[in-house]
């Protein structure tokens, strides 16, 4: 069974390592130190497509150092599933390798990454094993050792285009087509371009000419690939568009993804079939009708757009609403190939504790947290009383400074005194106000300013200070305690209306979040939570290294429901979880009391699950869904309601736990070390379990009894200092 973040093993310390931190993969020494020697590498693949090829990767040179530009592409053997090659490996050294499914534009510079095999344990060649052979038995691509995994790629060269159909988005005005059921397929489809009037071999004339003349002024986008997912079908994955495309039903969403490299230059022709009411088996639809959508109308990130459905006799049909959301990779950040914790989780580790906000909210008509949410003091405290989590809300400032803040309007005062007037308050959209003026300025939460009642806090302490960047989170906090950021997004609701208008471009508000995390999260626990599913979608598709939960308020009475069906139910939000290789679910705790079969019904997708709501304040609850098998409770005042008896994160105990097992194998080597000089393995505040295990394995010499390394073990303490 995989495990997601856990520290008990310490082979696994390698693979936890931050982006920015420096440590060489193979077993700390340079691959150029040992001869090469020949490894014959194979696996059966199913089901590729056009242009894909099978590729290894690995963690030495030779194998690209995990970066999947460098992959090495197989050969295909005689028109078979088989894919093979022989490469040279450095010789008397571990090497760890993946499989991958990659479209190839250019070699060593320009890869798309298919799917690949997304173990937190990659396969592994130890430094004595003997290459196979090819009457070998092939490896299957996805199966490692008693596991299976593959996940979709990530965002590297290319842009996604998602075209979503939902709420009833078809009218059609001709009655015949009155109750019919309306088959839709989406196809990219490349313009091209203008002359240039560069002249043109005869061979590159003559195939513009018949390209033009047989596809009507359209060639189809290289490397496209075109999919489609229903929220509401037995199988709600992305698949390949049957022939005469995806039926829509009422209270349905579509989902068509297309994967281009240029936008620019492809546009999508929407094609309508309609079954004729006395249709017999094997007959086709009739083709009603189509539309263009064109490049020119994707210019914003994202967006709503109603097109004209024209007939085949070029005669007004009817027309389609489509909204869409345009993905692309991030321009400043690459990810590697060397980890992926995207959808691994101790299925057996239940009943977290998560700090809602920290400690709390504090800004409540009832029961409030006394310590400022969304703090650092906030956060510190619930970490102080034994939270394995910590959840908190992220946005931007106006100068594109991801910062630690719940609501998007704060009110503010240019009089610093405790008794304000009704005209004192202003109340202003948190995106525009920047980093400095949100720090300097007299700030009040929206509540304080609609009351008249400001609450007063520590505020001239500087952990109780609102809006601390998340950067400043990221480094002060102790690194055993895991982090939920809750990324904030508008959202519309029922009636039309929105949380927020005019948000940030949705490609750069993610880009500046992300970054952050992907270069200071280090070794943290990390985990990615919004209401929004297209933020869900898009975090995914972004980076390949941390998880992402879909929060859902589900069937609320006391919340109001949003527009769009991924949101309405606790199955529609399984359903689109597994739609995008998501983790799993942060439920509305309404939700589970009202039926608390629905905890098993999201473990039974294979998906993990957090709580969260007001009723988890009262510790009969807390106990009540911890009983129902929850990974995680997200509920306020931990310091009040946690019944832990030692105030520590699990990830504090298990990562000393790991460390004394650690000891155990140091201290069973010294004596075939004895003579060897000591050395030292103390890096940060936890201990280097790879740097250590590599002198245990690879040079057989500790040269440390158990009680000298054991000094050196120290834990983090409370005020963040070894």
């Amino acid at each position: 069974m995989q495990r997601w973040f856990f520290l008990e093993d310490p082979s696994n310390a390698i693979l936890r390592v931050g982006k920015g931190d420096e440590l060489q993969l193979t077993t700390g020494k340079s691959t150029s130190k040992y001869p090469p020697r020949k490894w014959l590498f194979r696996t059966r693949v199913f089901d590729l497509k056009k242009d894909e090829v099978v590729c290894v990767i690995g963690n030495v040179p030779e194998l690209g150092s995990w970066q999947p530009e460098k992959c090495i592409a197989l050969d295909q053997e005689d028109e078979t599933d088989i894919w093979s090659k022989t490469v040279m490996i450095p010789d008397k050294v571990n090497v760890q390798y993946r499989y991958c499914v990659c479209v190839i534009i250019e070699s060593g510079l320009q890869v798309i990454v298919r799917s690949w095999e997304a173990y937190v344990k990659p396969r592994l060649i130890q430094a004595l094993d003997k290459s196979p052979e090819a009457s070998d038995e092939s490896e299957n691509y996805g199966e490692y050792d008693n596991i299976e995994r593959i996940d979709r790629g990530w965002l590297n060269k290319e842009t996604i285009i998602q075209l979503k159909l939902c709420n009833n988005p078809l009218t059609l005005w001709r009655p015949k087509y009155a109750n019919r059921a309306v088959f839709i397929k989406v196809t990219p489809v490349g313009l091209l371009r203008h002359n240039t009037g560069i002249p043109k071999t005869m061979s590159e004339a003559l195939e513009e000419s018949l390209s033009a003349d047989t596809q009507d002024s359209f060639e189809n986008p290289k490397h496209a690939l075109s999919e489609v997912a229903t929220l509401i079908g037995e199988d709600s994955t992305f698949h390949p568009q049957p022939q005469f495309g995806e039926e829509y039903r009422e209270n349905d969403m579509l989902i068509f993804q297309s994967t281009v490299l240029f936008p620019t230059n492809v546009a999508f022709l929407i094609d309508l079939y309609i079954y004729s009411s006395r249709h017999g088996d094997g007959e086709p639809p009739h083709h009603a009708g189509f539309s263009y959508l064109l490049p020119t109308v994707l210019q914003s990130s994202e967006g709503s757009v109603v097109l004209p459905v024209t007939s085949t006799k070029h005669r007004p049909l009817g027309q389609i609403r489509i909204d869409y959301i345009v993905i692309r990779p991030m321009p400043n950040f690459k990810c590697d190939m060397s980890v992926s914790y995207t959808r691994h989780w101790k299925k057996t580790r239940a009943g977290l504790d998560v700090g809602h906000r920290g400690s709390g909210s504090s800004f409540k008509t009832q029961n409030c947290a006394e310590v400022r949410e969304n703090t650092v003091a906030s956060l510190k405290n619930a970490i102080d009383h034994g939270a394995d989590f910590v959840e908190f809300d992220v946005q931007l400032s106006k100068d594109l400074v991801p910062i630690v803040y719940h609501d998007f309007h704060v009110c503010i005062s240019m009089k610093k005194k405790k008794h304000l007037d009704e005209n004192d308050m202003l109340e202003l959209p948190v995106k525009e106000l920047t980093l400095d003026q949100l720090q300097l300025l007299k700030v009040y939460h929206l509540s304080e300013g609609k009351t008249k009642n400001p609450r007063f806090f520590d505020d001239d302490l500087e952990d109780h200070q609102p809006f601390p960047t998340l950067q400043h989170i990221l480094e002060v906090l102790n690194p055993h305690v895991g982090f939920n950021i809750e990324i904030k997004w508008t959202m519309q609701l029922l009636d039309g209306s929105f949380e927020l208008h005019h948000p940030k471009d949705i490609n750069l508000y993610l880009d500046t979040i992300l970054e952050v995390v992907l270069r200071y999260g280090g070794q943290r626990r990390i985990v990615f939570s919004c209401f929004n599913p297209d933020i869900c979608s898009v975090i995914r598709m972004k980076q390949n290294k941390y998880p992402v939960m879909f929060l859902t308020i589900g069937e609320s009475k006391i919340y109001p429901q949003y527009r769009d069906p991924r949101c309405w139910s606790i199955p529609a939000a399984v359903k689109y979880a597994n739609m995008i290789e998501m983790l799993g679910l942060s439920v509305h705790t309404e939700d589970l009391m009202r039926d608390p079969s629905l905890v098993q019904e999201v473990k039974r997708a294979g998906l993990t699950v957090f709580c969260w709501g007001d009723q988890n304040a009262d510790p009969s609850t807390i106990k009540f869904l911890k009983e129902l098998g929850l990974h995680g409770v997200i509920y306020d005042k931990i310091y009040q309601f946690s019944s832990k008896e030692v105030k520590e994160s699990i990830f504090l105990v298990e990562a000393r736990e790991s460390q004394k097992d650690l000891i155990r194998l140091a201290a069973a080597t010294a004596e075939a070390a004895s003579a060897s000089p000591p050395v030292s393995i103390i890096k940060e505040q936890v201990l280097d379990i790879e740097k250590a295990r590599q002198h245990v394995e690879d040079t057989v010499s500790t040269a440390t009894s158990l009680e000298s390394l054991d000094s050196h073990v120290s834990d983090y303490d409370r005020n963040g200092t070894v």
